[in-house]
């Protein structure tokens, strides 16, 4: 039988090998979150000030959506790399598949939300789609008050204000330009 004393004696030893094995992947980490702080503020910076030269005035929200994902893309590779500095390999790599995983899922539930958020930036691109012009859409023929990343805005002849899905829109719209009286 191990005598009680022994016992401790090995644990603190096992103990102090651990924390001597942990400070430099610790040290080691907090560097790389510095560095990785650092280049992913540059990184940001300089994409945002490329989108705000392609994205300007009522399509800031475009570009401000870009932006934001690229962070999210970078913030989530530091934490994967910071794991593996760590020593935690493992466990990076199970969250990665995990993320993978949800992403799909959450996507899969958000499909039309999606949908109106891309067809929302093509509508925004399109030069011959803006407030002010005369469209028909579904039915519905009116002047663009508003375009949005997920609803576009019509107002009526009639006066009323009609709220429609950007993916409704997008699939099949008719510019409507005045005829030209010679």
């Amino acid at each position: 039988m191990t005598t009680l004393p022994s016992l401790l004696t090995r644990s603190f030893a096992n103990f102090v090998e651990g924390v001597a094995v942990a400070i430099p992947r610790l040290l080691s980490g907090l560097i790389f979150l510095a560095l990785a702080y650092v280049t992913v503020r540059i990184v940001l910076s300089l994409v945002r000030s490329s989108i705000e030269r392609i994205y300007i005035g009522d399509r800031e929200l475009v570009g401000d959506l870009i932006v934001t994902l690229v962070a999210i893309f970078l913030w989530f590779g530091v934490a994967l790399t910071f794991l593996k500095v760590v020593g935690m390999g493992d466990i990076a790599a199970s969250l990665g598949t995990a993320v993978g995983f949800i992403a799909l899922g959450v996507s899969y539930a958000l499909s039309e939300m999606i949908e109106d958020t891309v067809a929302g930036v093509y509508l925004l691109r399109d030069p011959d789609f803006n407030p002010g012009y005369r469209v028909e859409a579904k039915g519905v023929t009116g002047t663009v008050a508003a375009i949005e990343l997920r609803k576009t805005r019509i107002d009526t002849d009639a006066g009323d204000r009609i709220v429609m899905a950007n993916r409704e829109i997008e699939s099949r719209w008719t510019h409507d330009v005045p005829d030209q009286e010679s």
